[in-house]
């Protein structure tokens, strides 16, 4: 019996268009995340990871799309291949699947790294850029995700536990990692206003 294909997209954030990626790729069913591949917290990665079968073959536009970091790469491949996954890289025009030769290896671990690499240039440029801003006197900080009104719905509508934050933040716009900030400011708020 010949396995399902197996689609996985990811962008960074809630506002960047996930179409390019697989564009025109058959795929049987597709998994997609809009947060940071800086860790594998993501909960369509591991709703994916857990789909996928003996004999179904995972496939992604580009390295980087499954992992910005060597480590996570190197595990997600392995794991997947050890259970007779096969991953297929499209940009890369690579395919693992545990048989894989030494040469197959040393292009994933070099791939991987440059993923890593340009994570690692990206933050640096970032802080530079912050840096010269702050000393122009330009640099006003983030702007905030969600206004006043809409923050404070959000942490009561967390609050009251009747929707998973998950579907909090897609509803209200943010990534999970903000709705979490959003959470946390108002904790440390109340923090201090006891202690006071």
């Amino acid at each position: 019996m010949t396995g399902q294909r197996v689609g996985y997209r990811r962008v960074s954030t809630v506002d960047q268009n996930l179409g390019r990626q697989l564009d025109g790729v058959p795929v049987d069913k597709t998994f997609e995340d809009k947060v940071s591949g800086k860790n594998t917290d993501r909960a369509q990665l591991k709703a994916c990871l857990g789909f996928v079968r003996e004999g179904d073959t995972l496939v992604i536009h580009s390295m980087d799309r499954l992992a910005r970091n060597l480590m996570d790469l190197q595990q997600i491949v392995s794991e997947l291949t050890s259970k007779g996954v096969s991953v297929q890289f499209m940009k890369e025009g690579l395919t693992f699947t545990g048989n894989d030769d030494a040469f197959s290896t040393l292009q994933l671990q070099m791939m991987g790294a440059f993923a890593q690499f340009e994570r690692a240039l990206i933050l640096e440029r970032q802080k530079e850029g912050i840096a010269i801003a702050k000393a122009e006197g330009k640099y006003k900080g983030r702007k905030r995700s969600l206004s006043n009104a809409k923050a404070e719905e959000l942490r009561l509508r967390v609050a009251m536990r009747t929707t998973s934050k998950a579907d909090l933040a897609e509803e209200f716009g943010i990534s999970r990692e903000t709705l979490y900030a959003y959470v946390r400011s108002a904790e440390v708020k109340e923090l201090k206003e006891r202690c006071e």
